[in-house]
């Protein structure tokens, strides 16, 4: 896994509710991206006879585990979001604690870093699909025309 180079510099100086409102747009973009998992499967499975096809298959059997990585991959990101916010309540509580806050925004950045490199590798993960899809979408219409004629 490939680390992309990010900025992190601002975390430092972040206050509790830039690092609150991080938090939770990371949260509605994990949830947008549980969607585009829902989405993919259906769309794997509508043309699974044609993924099955021999000239896929490796291809296709590849991009379906590694779909199904990337959601396990969500949903523990989704987890360790939703606790890292309830973790937040301990810097809002007043007490003031700099350990905590520092090992807080430490904690923050590491997250940070966890999403960015999920959602590259995401990226990656949805060109190749739609490769595949395509091609057999070309495939089909070739199909189409010759039985046409």
């Amino acid at each position: 896994m490939k680390t992309t180079k990010i900025n992190t510099h601002f975390i430092k100086w972040a206050t509790i509710e830039d690092l609150h409102t991080d938090s939770q747009e990371w949260i509605l973009e994990v949830e947008f991206l549980s969607d585009e998992y829902l989405f993919f499967i259906d769309l794997i499975k509508r043309y699974t006879l044609n993924l099955l096809d021999f000239q896929y298959y490796y291809a296709s059997k590849k991009m379906v585990e590694t779909l199904s990585n990337s959601k396990n991959i969500n949903t523990e990101l989704y987890q360790l979001i939703k606790k890292h916010q309830r973790d937040l309540e301990v810097l809002v509580e007043g007490r003031n604690e700099l350990k905590e806050e520092i090992a807080y925004k430490k904690e923050h950045q590491t997250l940070l870093f966890w999403l960015k490199d999920h959602f590259k590798e995401l990226t990656e993960l949805k060109l190749n699909l739609f490769d595949i899809f395509k091609k057999i979408k070309k495939i089909e219409k070739q199909k189409l025309r010759i039985s046409w004629e």
